[in-house]
């Protein structure tokens, strides 16, 4: 697609206040694909002031209407769905087959969600002598990461949408390019002007401006936990509600009496996919000392399976990570593990190719809880394995981090699994390779975040109450 070298606000590509921009690099090949503006906080006040001014009139659309044009966001997504999956494979590294069944697929899925949602939601009810309505929350800054550019983005749209919401979208600097392919596809589908806006830029510029802008009433945030602290903060002063999705460290807890091989080989492909770059990516394998060594073996026949390379290759299982930051982070951290003692079984710092930002899949054994490892989040293509006694053991190591996103548990029966997810302390948990559920909510404990995505929990987050007495 041809980068647009403007914002777009109240319904128009209007041009940049400033003349600064970002390039769009490729990471598997490290060229520049393109160039996008970098707004500055005179664009992010003309959004918001767009959005302000449509809430009335869209806050007042019936849902059923509001849902039909959801429905049309929707059909619109698909039939774009061969050139948005060629966008975000270039500005992410996403191999192919991976961007269409989830970076594309996934969001499709939530779109469609929304659609019915919003036709059948109960945004009032009756309660004694007083009936309880549930109105928008007003002008939402949606504030998106790179990893997984339009499934954030339709995370946070789509269920503002049906709440009656307006919107300014901020994402990532690093994929705006799917971002504008979201725009378009908004205009398309007939959305009424100023009910969603788009402004690239950065973090600490446009970001910031737009998380402070007095005109927003509520900041959803998606990224990592030290920038979530900042917005949280920001908003806070400004009693402003926030919903944030944060870091993530989760673990894969596997039984005794589990099908070791195939929980091994899901567990080291919920690492690999999207080179590792997911908040829930299960990046701690917890196994029983009876089968420790086992599934080492197990992962690491399973790790070099993940062929990295060119994305667009459709051999390729494993792309570049985003950035040549987030490369030399993640190979900083496969260089910690080696010296604080773990086992390298799979993989290493060393690059794989001599062009792009490519990880090798890596895996290690005798990994400790303390270890840095263990303890931080990575975002990248690492695996750590470590080692339990028993049940206790296993779920004080599985709660013993300052995330609590995600999680995984594998044992002989459901019965089993699901006892011991509840007393884990995270926001999902799959038990036994549970498959994605666009209606469930996701979200974390901890420092993993506040509020909830997805379903009927995610909509709640875009409503505030009022209730009449009779």
């Amino acid at each position: 697609m041809k980068a647009h070298d403007g914002m777009y606000i109240d319904g128009a590509w209007r041009p940049a206040a400033g003349r600064d921009r970002i390039e769009v690099v490729n990471p598997a090949d490290e060229q520049v694909i393109a160039e996008v503006p970098a707004g500055t906080a005179e664009d992010v006040d003309a959004a918001v002031r767009a959005a302000r001014a449509a809430l009335p009139g869209w806050a007042a659309v019936p849902a059923p209407e509001r849902a039909a044009l959801i429905e049309a966001l929707r059909d619109v997504l698909v039939a774009r769905k061969g050139e948005i999956v060629a966008t975000v494979t270039a500005e992410l590294g996403s191999p192919l087959g991976f961007s269409e069944a989830v970076h594309v697929g996934a969001p499709i899925a939530v779109a469609s969600s929304y659609a019915s949602l919003a036709a059948s939601y109960a945004f009032e009810e009756r309660l004694g002598n007083s009936t309880v309505l549930l109105e928008p929350i007003g002008v939402v800054a949606a504030i998106t990461p790179w990893n997984y550019p339009l499934h954030q983005i339709v995370a946070k749209v789509a269920p503002a949408l049906a709440a009656g919401c307006t919107l300014v979208l901020k994402p990532a600097e690093d994929t705006p390019l799917t971002a504008q392919l979201f725009a378009e596809a908004v205009h398309e589908a007939g959305i009424p002007a100023g009910v969603f806006n788009l402004v690239t830029g950065t973090g600490p510029v446009a970001g910031q401006a737009l998380a402070a802008h007095e005109g927003v009433d509520l900041v959803s945030f998606t990224g990592s936990t030290a920038v979530g602290r900042q917005i949280g903060a920001t908003a806070g002063a400004a009693v402003k509600r926030v919903a944030l999705e944060l870091g993530g460290k989760s673990a894969n807890v596997i039984l005794p009496g589990a099908d070791l091989a195939k929980a091994v080989a899901a567990g080291v492909g919920h690492v690999m996919n999207n080179s590792g770059q997911s908040c829930n990516a299960l990046t701690r394998m917890l196994v029983h000392r009876d089968e420790y060594e086992e599934a080492v073996s197990l992962a690491a026949a399973a790790a070099a399976k993940y062929a990295s390379g060119d994305p667009t290759d459709p051999g390729t299982r494993l792309g570049p990570v985003v950035n040549a930051k987030q490369r030399d982070r993640v190979r900083g951290y496969i260089d910690k593990g080696i010296k604080e003692g773990a086992r390298l079984v799979a993989g290493g710092p060393e690059a794989p190719h001599a062009q792009g930002y490519f990880v090798a899949p890596t895996v290690f054994a005798d990994v400790t809880p303390d270890m840095t490892i263990a303890q931080e989040e990575i975002f990248g293509p690492v695996l750590s394995i470590l080692r339990y006694e028993d049940e206790e053991d296993a779920l004080r190591i599985a709660n013993g981090t300052v995330y609590g996103l995600g999680g995984a548990v594998w044992a002989a029966d459901e019965e089993t699994a699901a006892a011991f997810a509840r007393r884990m302390d995270t926001g999902q948990v799959d038990i036994n390779g549970g498959r994605f559920n666009v209606l469930a909510p996701f979200g974390g404990y901890k420092q993993s975040g506040v509020g909830r995505e997805l379903g009927p929990h995610g909509l709640a987050e875009y409503l505030q109450t009022k209730s009449l007495q009779f």
